[in-house]
């Protein structure tokens, strides 16, 4: 079980990151704002039509994939408890003519102060690692859910965040244990010069998602492994196109990456 210094270190820790992200490459503000989707293609194909369906996007941060989602017409909301984030999102939503909703919140917090149900709720793309507990994450799915609902979740797999720098490993893939870093940098701009660099995150392997879901009554529709990912996490990975990554042609190829379609019954 996490103590208090779990979501503070972590919240500290994305605050100060913010405003680096906006500014970076990774992110890509200027393409984002000329009508580049943060979405991939297999995301649309995978959950489907989104226009007029209330979408929920936890863990939003500074809302692009919230936007992206808005713009093919769902009635989209953001949520996240960095307030410096929310208050990015909601900069670049109105920017955008996007009407897009943010909110400061935690994950557990979510039912009661949302107030409501929603048709899909999508998260991930480096998420559920920052979450000590996901029986609690998949309670708190299920009541957002309206009966019928959708869970999409898209994330990096789960078999490459116990590695380090290398494809090699340095973490427990079965029953991993909590992790505590402190290391300055960031992601997207690792040369930063930072002052919060306290985190704590937990790998959870792919049986533990599916169970933890299985367990609410949630079916299980998609569950799709890939040999790409969403940044570059390790340096001998290639672009493969925009925002994609992949180990070079000839290597092995690992699972990077999982997307996932659970529903509501």
């Amino acid at each position: 079980m996490a103590d208090d210094s779990w979501d503070r270190d972590n919240l500290a820790w994305w605050e100060e990151r913010v405003e680096l992200h906006l500014g970076s490459d990774l992110y890509d503000l200027p393409s984002f704002r000329a009508g580049r989707s943060s979405l991939f293609p297999y995301e649309l194909e995978e959950l489907g039509g989104v226009e007029g369906k209330d979408l929920l996007h936890l863990q939003c941060h500074v809302g692009l994939d919230t936007i992206s989602w808005a713009r093919l017409g769902a009635r989209a909301t953001g949520l996240d408890y960095s307030a410096g984030a929310v208050a990015a999102a909601r900069r670049l939503a109105a920017a955008e003519g996007v009407s897009a909703k943010f909110v400061v919140a935690s994950v557990a917090e979510a039912p009661a102060v949302l107030g409501k149900q929603f048709d899909i709720v999508y998260t991930g793309k480096g998420a559920l690692n920052w979450l000590p507990d996901l029986r609690s994450w998949a309670e708190v799915v299920h009541r957002l859910l309206r009966p019928g609902g959708l869970l999409y979740l898209v994330e990096s797999h789960p078999l490459i965040d116990c590695m380090g720098e290398t494809p090699d490993f340095e973490l427990d893939y079965v029953d991993p244990e909590e992790t505590f870093w402190d290391e300055p940098g960031d992601y997207a701009v690792p040369d930063a010069a930072t002052t919060s660099n306290r985190t704590h995150e937990k790998v959870h392997p792919l049986g533990e998602v599916v169970s933890c879901l299985a367990r609410e009554g949630m079916g299980i529709r998609l569950l799709q492994e890939r040999s790409e990912i969403f940044f570059a996490r390790f340096p001998q990975l290639v672009a493969a196109g925009p925002g994609v990554w992949r180990l070079p042609s000839g290597s092995p190829r690992l699972p990077l990456s999982y997307s996932l379609l659970a529903q509501k019954g």
